[in-house]
């Protein structure tokens, strides 16, 4: 009896035993997996790079090229006028070279400035020209930056339309041969291709890629080398000249786009229209845009148009109603598009025109150029959310201060410019006559080759 009790007793204390033991580990997965479990992460090795800046190359468009003077030769283009060029560098002068400008008779001009390295810092370099025009076909004040080549580029005020002769200009800087892609959008679509040989300017009539299209966009795609892309415009109305344009190419589609300084002209005698209008393309697919409208020096919006846009087909609104004066032009939309604004002044019974291209955002320095020929201004709008400083250098010294969202302008005399903001803003230059004087030209101001920021390398 005893041994039966100590069995017993024995047994009991092994269950009980277990049944701790099966509580303890109970609790230990539960506390297990209730605490936070180790992070296994892999880090990729990763360093900033400084990329090491090639040589600052700019392309000045030439002479002005005339179509149609004689009637037996459609296809002849003549040399109306070269234009007044403006060169400033820093240090150092910039290599100069002619590019060849085989299918045009008496022209000149058209030329490479090349700033080299010094070490792995690229000079900063600017360069713009001037022309004014008075002939029986031709009349009208054009001014445009001489520009960067690239490999892609929008041309965007493009006019086949009766009296036009718009000429697309085609400069290949480099030792190789391009090939160059012309997509039209339009009423139709239309793909032409045009090979521009090394250190050479191609021009070809607008008209021989776009006939038949209303509100010409056309995508310039490069490959083997980078190509300066540009429109010479001239516009004849009932046997009379009014206006020419140099149209420079505009970089890609994008959501939000922002025109400042768009000139804005009181209607002529027996016009309704004060002739500022807006093309828009969506390239891809449909999307709904908004135009807004402000004056400049203010963030105040005056105006806001909703434009629907089918993909692949231009279309044109007018900004009716506006007063007189100077504005800034917000496109925001759902999808990818790019846009231009024409601005149109009349004095007495002459006319000019001019398109204004979007004005990316920019917060490093840069150096522009003013060319002679008219009065210019400098157009600012802030595109950051705290206040900015603009330190303006060269020809006039300012210090340019803007809330934010705010708008500013500034006259300049001829000359040479830096632009250094302490943030991001849109900038351009606008070029107008007096009352007097139907002359009106703009640009807006891009970031130079010598202001790439660092990279971040990862593997």
């Amino acid at each position: 009896m005893k041994e039966r009790t100590i069995r017993l007793a024995a047994t009991g204390s092994r269950i009980a035993m277990g049944a701790i033991v099966a509580v303890a580990c109970a609790a230990g997965v539960a506390g297990a997996v209730a605490a936070p479990w180790p992070d296994i992460e892999h880090r990729p090795a990763s360093t900033t790079v400084a990329p090491v800046p090639g040589d600052t190359v700019l392309v000045c468009n030439g002479s002005f090229r005339a179509l149609g003077r004689d009637a037996s030769r459609a296809d002849l283009m003549l040399a109306a006028a070269a234009p007044r060029v403006r060169v400033d560098a820093g240090a150092a002068e910039p290599k100069t070279d002619d590019l060849a400008m085989p299918e045009l008779e008496g022209g000149s001009g058209a030329r490479v400035l090349t700033g080299a390295v010094e070490g792995r810092t690229a000079p900063l370099l600017a360069a713009s020209e001037s022309i004014s025009l008075d002939e029986e076909d031709l009349r009208g004040f054009a001014a445009a930056p001489c520009r960067e080549p690239s490999m892609s580029s929008w041309l965007l005020g493009g006019d086949v339309s009766t009296g036009a002769s718009d000429v697309i200009l085609l400069s290949n800087p480099g030792s190789v041969p391009a090939t160059v892609q012309l997509d039209v959008y339009g009423g139709a679509r239309a793909v032409s291709t045009v090979v521009v040989p090394a250190r050479t300017q191609v021009g070809l009539p607008l008209a021989s890629v776009a006939s038949g299209q209303q509100y010409p966009v056309v995508q310039v795609t490069a490959d083997g080398a980078p190509v300066r892309a540009s429109l010479q415009s001239g516009l004849v109305r009932t046997l009379e000249p009014v206006g020419i344009d140099i149209q420079d190419g505009a970089s890609g589609a994008q959501n939000h786009l922002m025109l400042v300084g768009v000139q804005v002209a009181p209607p002529a005698e027996g016009d309704d229209a004060n002739g500022a209008v807006v093309r828009l393309l969506a390239p891809g697919e449909d999307t709904e845009a908004t135009v807004r409208v402000r004056p400049s020096g203010s963030t105040a919006v005056i105006d806001e148009y909703p434009v629907s846009l089918v993909g692949g087909t231009p279309v044109e609104m007018a900004l009716t109603g506006i007063p007189a004066g100077a504005y800034d032009v917000e496109v925001e939309a759902g999808g990818p598009v790019v846009a231009a604004a024409r601005q149109r002044v009349h004095a007495g019974a002459r006319a000019d025109f001019a398109w204004m291209l979007p004005a990316p955002q920019n917060a490093a320095e840069s150096m522009f150029s003013v060319p002679a020929g008219q009065p210019a201004t400098l157009y600012l709008r802030s595109a950051a959310e705290e206040a900015v400083t603009v330190e303006l250098g060269g020809a006039r010294t300012q210090s340019i201060e803007l809330a934010p969202g705010g708008s500013a302008s500034v006259p300049l005399p001829e000359g040479g410019y830096t632009l250094e903001p302490s943030g991001p803003v849109h900038a351009a230059v606008g070029m107008r006559g007096g009352e007097d004087e139907a002359a009106v030209a703009g640009w807006p101001l891009w970031a130079t080759a010598a202001t790439q920021q660092p990279i971040v390398v990862r593997r």
